[in-house]
């Protein structure tokens, strides 16, 4: 999710440093002896039903006689609870959770209620909601548009915010009146696996998210990852655990690869605007560290040190909440990515800040992939997911795909906080938005 955070980070720091000595020529660096790509695995793979849709015309229709959402809330802050956790007793707690997603298929019935199946049952959903992480809604044709999307989550009482990174142009609306972003459906990154990670930074997290999908990938593909936290917590090696708690993890969300010749009050230059001058937009603690990763004259943004593990606000389970298996350089280098070496991330121990080793990325691999749900997500679905329970991802796909999400803040006001969006400040996002549509279909990174 930190890609376009790095290009913005990129284009802003390469222009000061060619005008600091022109002759500067910004480099990747490569890895001779790439490991093989190989597409990771799941728990559960549901067969397609191959349901019909709408076309884009019809599933893109906003009702203007609604009122425009464009001035949403905030994403509210990270609620961390993190101290003291008995490593031990959080896995025997976590192993007794129920399967995530749960799955609820529309009977012809719940088809004819509409929006009022939502209305009706709302308290219910949001109970088997915390109960299970996620709930997967099959074959209601109410969602099968964006108006009656926003009826579904209306009906449900859940009131949007923004993206915990949208200044940084992570993705552009598809519906900004209805407080709906486009998903990762760019031409250009089809070809890239997104692994599990919440929606949040170590400041902002967005309570819920509603994942619709209005068109499935054209040729195949595109598979909703989907993950429980507390599953995977329960499932980890308990010595990784503790270590990787004991020690929390950093997580680089750039990286900037200049010539390690340069002078020192060059790159200390280069360094100092980043820091000043660019971070600061992305609403995130960053860090500007040369070579944490080993590679000379490599400057990462480093976000602050953060608990593996946390409680769930509400209910107090302890459940894996990180990006690690997302962000891990070592498990991207072995699967489908394409993202440019200027976003590719990396997994640090804080107390040292040496990247994950291969054997404890591998088994976060593994306890990760077994509780993945690749989801057969077709027009009119909907997960329906708790941001502090469960993880997401996306598998590739080939052809067009059209998946949106909106994602929700808290009924507690002082949780919600009362900071709502200047919508005057929305050029950051689509500038950084209009340059991502400048990368080529099916783009790959040769990275490694």
């Amino acid at each position: 999710m930190k890609l376009i955070t790095a290009v913005l980070l990129l284009s802003s720091v390469t222009a000061f440093a060619s005008f600091l000595q022109p002759d500067l020529v910004v480099i990747s660096t490569l890895q001779v002896n790439a490991p093989d790509r190989v597409a990771p695995g799941a728990g559960y793979v549901p067969e397609w039903e191959d349901r019909p849709g709408l076309s884009p015309q019809e599933f893109m229709k906003s009702d203007l006689s609604k009122p425009d959402l464009s001035g949403m809330w905030e994403c509210p802050l990270t609620r961390w609870n993190s101290e003291g956790i008995d490593v031990a007793e959080a896995q025997r707690m976590a192993k007794s959770v129920p399967h995530c997603p749960l799955e609820v298929k529309a009977s012809e019935s719940d088809n004819a209620q509409g929006a009022s199946y939502f209305s009706k049952n709302a308290e219910k959903i949001k109970q088997d909601l915390l109960k299970h992480g996620a709930i997967w809604f099959r074959g209601f044709d109410l969602m099968k548009s964006v108006q009656g999307y926003r009826e579904m989550y209306e009906a449900l009482g859940f009131d949007p915010c923004l993206d915990p990174l949208h200044s940084s142009g992570l993705r552009k609306f598809a519906s900004e009146r209805d407080a709906l972003y486009e998903e990762v459906n760019k031409p250009s990154l089809r070809g890239h696996y997104i692994g599990l990670h919440c929606e949040s930074t170590a400041k902002r997290t967005a309570a819920y998210a509603a994942f619709v999908c209005f068109q499935k990938a054209t040729e195949g593909g595109g598979r909703f990852l989907v993950a429980d936290g507390a599953a995977i917590l329960a499932e980890l090696d308990p010595k990784l655990l503790q270590k990787l708690y004991d020690r929390k993890i950093r997580i680089s969300v750039s990286n900037l690869d200049i010539p390690p010749s340069l002078p020192g009050p060059i790159k200390e230059g280069i360094k100092s605007l980043v820091d000043v001058a660019v971070a600061p937009k992305f609403d995130m603690d960053l860090e500007m560290i040369y070579e944490s990763d080993g590679k000379p004259g490599r400057l990462q943004a480093v976000e602050s040190a953060e608990s593996p593990i946390n409680r769930h606000p509400v209910t107090g389970l302890p459940v894996w909440f990180n990006n690690a298996h997302n962000h891990a350089r070592k498990l991207r280098d072995r699967r489908p990515c394409g993202v440019p070496e200027v976003g590719m991330t990396e997994v640090f121990y804080a107390d040292t800040m040496e990247p994950l080793t291969l054997e404890d990325c591998n088994e976060i691999k593994r306890a990760s992939e077994k509780h993945i749900a690749a989801l057969s997500m077709e027009p009119g679905d909907v997960l329906l997911v708790d941001n502090y329970r469960a993880l997401h991802g996306r598998d590739i796909f080939q052809g067009d795909r059209f998946h949106a999400v909106s994602w929700f803040t808290w009924d507690d006001e002082e949780w919600r906080g009362n900071e709502r969006r200047i919508v005057e400040k929305n050029g950051l996002n689509k500038m950084i938005n209009g340059m991502m549509d400048w990368l080529p279909k099916d783009f790959e990174s040769n990275q490694s």
